[in-house]
């Protein structure tokens, strides 16, 4: 939470009294790698994200030991020898929804966001396609897309190249309520 607080002070900023920002502490995102002799699932729902409509802009943050495994040696040798989170202990994207969607009316809208992935210390540019949904005053947005490890210098040692997939499927979803600052 300590991340979704330093995001928050950030745009408190920059956006007077918070107005227009909505916020989400329990963000869910799931990894997904397929390969021939074992698959790979983790998740997580303690993402944070902050997106303000009227700008479009959207960060999220994600603390890498949150992920959970079925099996306790994959989440250790995740943590320590691939992610190495002990050195980059968070994933980060800061970016920009594209289109302009009015969040006062329900509907579900097709949305791009364009913006940095942050993971294991590499940023790259990306554009992500996605959906945002609002239904009764509430804010909800997912995404599916594939991360290549190579792109963020994940290793993955020629032994063990059989077990791990070189792309892994990110999928995330978040719910967001107002952010009602709590000064007086």
């Amino acid at each position: 939470m300590k991340y979704i607080s330093i995001i928050l002070l950030a745009w408190m900023s920059i956006n007077q009294a918070g107005q227009g920002i909505y916020v989400s502490k329990n963000a869910r995102i799931t990894l997904y790698s397929s390969a021939p002799i074992e698959d790979i699932k983790a998740s997580t729902s303690s993402g944070g994200s902050v997106y303000n409509p009227s700008s479009g802009e959207l960060d999220f943050s994600v603390n890498i030991k949150s992920f959970t495994f079925e099996k306790e040696l994959m989440q250790e040798h995740f943590n320590s020898d691939y992610m190495e989170s002990d050195k980059f202990p968070k994933a980060t994207f800061k970016g920009k929804v594209q289109e302009h969607v009015d969040v006062t009316k329900d509907g579900t809208y097709p949305i791009t966001v364009a913006g940095d992935l942050s993971v294991h210390g590499v940023t790259q540019k990306r554009t992500i396609p996605g959906t945002l949904t609002v239904k009764n005053g509430v804010i909800s947005m997912a995404s599916e897309f594939i991360v290549k490890c190579a792109d963020h210098n994940i290793s993955i040692p020629r032994i063990v190249f059989h077990n791990i997939a070189e792309t892994i499927k990110i999928n995330v979803s978040a719910a967001y309520t107002p952010y009602k600052s709590q000064t007086k």
